[in-house]
């Protein structure tokens, strides 16, 4: 079993609708997944009560009474019996293709973390989930949504105590999820990117929820602490990270270029006990293809996904 955890803004006005769509999709999902709603926040409760799923209402939080996504991965894994975990952001619309992703990958590997872009969408009404409301998704996301950036992930899927002790991070501000795809990879874990084969579709929103909006959610304290508790901006990895990519026809390895000048980029931050000298050798093996195709890493950070 697999067993989908998040935790929910106030269901207030399209935040409440968009949710509710996010989680009316993952109850579809086949075979059947566990789903856990944790936090307090407004309408959770009843939420959860009305779909038939799990309700966790208490969580850790910091000061500014934002939920820790160190507790959130813990109670998950400590009050479920799956082997298999997903966290994922509330306004996520999950389909088919992410259950048979999930089943690829865990039937090749027993370690992994599996991602995948967002697509973004405007989506103001409740969905008709009728019998082809996936494929009406799908080609509304792929017609009128855009394929978000390398740095958004806001799917995770890996087996239990997979990632170990996490960082009191503050769920809902940058910099946790970008640490993630550096943990799995300093832990020499198989980190997949599933964009070919998977459709998550993410509900674009306004940031009321935040005092600051958007600015404050991304400049603010939290945001700040986050990336520090992160390590800084060197453990802030993105899907050019990723090492594994699920195709319709197969799970690869990667080896376009892009991939390989990223390997070689990071060496010194997720292998610092390597000998100086074997660093220096993966720098050096880069600078030509750099310099023939004028790319460098920020330019590579910059590209869209």
């Amino acid at each position: 079993m697999l067993t989908i955890f998040a935790v929910p803004k106030p269901f207030h006005d399209h935040i409440g609708v968009i949710q509710r769509n996010a989680i009316r999709s993952w109850t579809l999902l086949r075979p059947v997944c566990e789903v856990i709603l944790m936090g307090n926040e407004e309408g959770t409760a009843e939420t959860a009560a009305e779909f038939g799923v799990r309700h966790v209402p208490e969580v850790a939080r910091n000061t500014f009474g934002t939920p820790l996504v160190s507790d959130l991965f813990r109670q998950a894994q400590q009050l479920s019996g799956s082997n298999l975990f997903c966290y994922v952001n509330s306004d996520i619309v999950l389909m088919s293709d992410f259950m048979e992703a999930v089943e690829r990958v865990s039937e090749q590997k027993s370690r992994f973390l599996l991602v995948a872009h967002r697509w973004n969408l405007d989506v103001k009404e409740i969905l008709e989930f009728k019998s082809d409301w996936e494929e009406k998704l799908r080609t509304r996301a792929k017609e009128l949504g855009t394929l978000a950036g390398v740095t958004s992930i806001d799917v995770f899927v890996f087996p239990r105590g997979l990632l170990g002790e996490i960082p009191a991070f503050a769920v809902g501000r940058p910099g946790w999820d970008n640490w993630m795809l550096y943990r799995a990879r300093s832990l020499l874990v198989p980190l997949v990117d599933a964009t070919p084969v998977v459709t998550a579709v993410h509900q674009n929103h306004h940031y009321s929820h935040h005092p600051q909006g958007k600015t404050g959610l991304w400049n603010g304290d939290e945001a700040l602490t986050n990336r520090k508790l992160a390590g800084g901006p060197t453990h802030l990895f993105s899907l050019l990270d990723t090492t594994h990519l699920l195709t319709p026809r197969k799970l690869r390895l990667k080896y376009d270029l892009d991939h390989l000048l990223r390997r070689c980029n990071t060496v010194h931050i997720l292998y610092p006990w390597l000998p100086t000298r074997w660093i220096r050798k993966a720098l050096s093996a880069s600078r030509p293809l750099r310099s023939r195709f004028g790319l460098t890493l920020s330019s590579l950070l910059r590209r869209p996904g």
